[in-house]
């Protein structure tokens, strides 16, 4: 069984930007695809970032060139660094963990969810 536990949300105006943290229980986490997704009010949960277990990346067109997604291995944590962040990044934050190197294609083939975060753009 792997925990995830999310944190670094709030409420940012915007233009700032905030970092989230996920981190993982268990001794495997290097071996998993990680991803963060996000819902906001009214909303399908929507994929925002993968990174696979040798670091590939891939983003959502909407957070591309602001957003990093990156892990280190060795504190068994992902992170999602967002920056320019606007009204409609607003949303609660989650963490998913697939037990295959590789990102699955969609929500589904995520084992383990943490239990979310909000982040909040407002002036």
């Amino acid at each position: 069984q792997v925990q995830l536990v999310e944190s670094g949300g709030g409420l940012v105006q915007p233009g700032g930007s905030l970092r989230l943290s996920c981190a993982a229980s268990g001794s495997l986490f290097n071996i998993y695809a990680m991803g963060w997704y996000r819902q906001a009010p009214g909303n399908l949960r929507e994929l925002v970032a993968t990174i696979s277990s040798g670091g590939n990346t891939h983003y959502i067109d909407s957070v591309k060139g602001r957003f990093t997604i990156s892990r280190d291995n060795a504190k068994n944590t992902v992170y999602l660094q967002m920056n320019s962040l606007k009204a409609e990044d607003t949303a609660v934050y989650y963490c998913a963990a697939a037990v295959t190197s590789q990102p699955p294609i969609s929500a589904g083939g995520y084992k383990y969810w943490g239990q979310g975060t909000q982040v909040t753009v407002s002036s």
